[in-house]
């Protein structure tokens, strides 16, 4: 399930200065949506590229600055105003609801607001879900088990985002019933509170991997080769690395270069990775070859707990360099390798703690990810393939 974050910013939250600045937080965190009233697609536009829904009813629209164009809404959503968020009663037929007809006319993507004032309002959500795109609820006093209702009896038809107003409240929503809401719709000002909504959603989104040690056999200098430098546009911390190795089924963790020595400053952002044909992971599961990448890519980051995250390729440096050649033996018997530079800085993770790989020896034990799977272009495949 991929996971998103909306920004509630229509005309409840202020004038548009304050509008203002809550939508410009919320680009500056990366929201996925900013929801607004009709009047406001334009400016939102014209602050940066983000997707906009707009509540549907609102006739005063603002060209475009640059186009003189109305600019349209990635999504129109119907319920403020009206049965929705209890303007309007209810009415006994729910099929028969206004806010339903006008969404059932819309064109663009349709969303449904719904604030569940009660038991009927959680019905009238969940009627609201077989015709909407997205379904937006709002709890007022009871707010985890209206959602927990509607998670468990929606089904895939639409997208249900939920109402909050603190990075908390969203985990909560994200882990509801283990499956979660789809989405979150966030009404507060508090930039922190943005910024850590995002990082929320982005961990909820992120592989755990399961590590295990395998014992070094045999470790060797094999002359030079070219070897990648991965140079990540993020800084790095102390426990993390990436998953490289000359066998897709075994990779080594190898850390990024945080550590000063007394020669060469640290270089945080970087993960000196091996020689150009051995694999890299990346998010999803996938593999490259480290010749492969370039700025602008995505590679996974790990930490020794096996923890992930995504960073962006700022620049693969290769150059020619002496290496190693490690050998490993997992408890299963099977034997992975990969070719490693010959040089003080670059550092893998062992049973004892960080080490230099060139005070490694045989009976170590390596930190390493093992999947029995082959592969094909990166994907996991199932076929059998031999590699040595």
């Amino acid at each position: 399930m991929t996971r998103s974050v909306w920004l509630k910013a229509d005309d409840e939250v202020g004038d548009w200065e304050a509008r203002k600045r809550r939508i410009t937080a919320g680009l500056e965190a990366g929201v996925d949506w900013v929801l607004v009233d009709r009047r406001d697609v334009g400016r939102v536009r014209d602050l940066g590229r983000v997707n906009v829904a707009a509540f549907a009813g609102d006739d005063v629209h603002v060209m475009d600055a640059e186009t003189d164009e109305d600019p349209d809404p990635d999504a129109v959503v119907v319920g403020k105003g009206g049965e929705g968020d209890g303007t309007v009663d209810l009415p006994s037929d729910l099929s028969g609801s206004a806010d339903l007809t006008t969404l059932r006319r819309t064109d663009a993507p349709g969303g449904a607001y719904v604030r569940i004032l009660d038991a009927d309002y959680e019905t009238f959500a969940e009627a609201a879900a077989g015709e909407a795109d997205y379904t937006l609820v709002v709890g007022e006093d009871w707010q985890i088990i209206p959602l927990e209702n509607l998670i468990a009896r929606i089904g895939e038809e639409t997208d249900l985002v939920a109402g909050v107003r603190s990075a908390e409240e969203a985990k909560t929503a994200f882990e509801t019933l283990e499956i979660g809401a789809d989405a979150v719709l966030l009404d507060t000002d508090d930039p922190d509170e943005i910024r850590a909504t995002v990082e929320i959603r982005d961990e909820s989104e992120r592989e755990h991997l399961d590590l295990q040690h395998a014992t070094v056999t045999e470790i060797e200098e094999t002359g030079s080769a070219d070897r990648v430098c991965v140079d990540t546009a993020s800084m790095l911390d102390h426990d993390e690395g990436m998953l490289v190795g000359s066998m897709s089924r075994g990779l080594f963790f190898v850390h990024a270069e945080t550590a000063d020595s007394p020669y060469v400053a640290s270089r945080p952002f970087r993960v000196n990775a091996g020689a150009v044909h051995a694999y890299v992971r990346t998010p999803g599961g996938e593999t490259k070859y480290l010749a492969e990448l370039k700025s602008g890519d995505e590679v996974q980051v790990v930490d020794t707990e096996g923890n992930t995250r995504e960073a962006i390729v700022g620049r693969a440096k290769i150059e020619k360099r002496p290496m190693f050649r490690v050998e490993a033996e997992l408890e299963n018997g099977d034997r992975i390798e990969t070719l490693l530079q010959n040089a003080e800085t670059i550092k893998v993770a062992t049973a004892s703690g960080r080490k230099s790989v060139t005070d490694l020896a045989a009976g170590d034990d390596l930190l390493v990810y093992y999947e029995a799977v082959a592969r094909h272009f990166g994907e996991a495949v199932e076929e059998s393939i031999i590699e040595k």
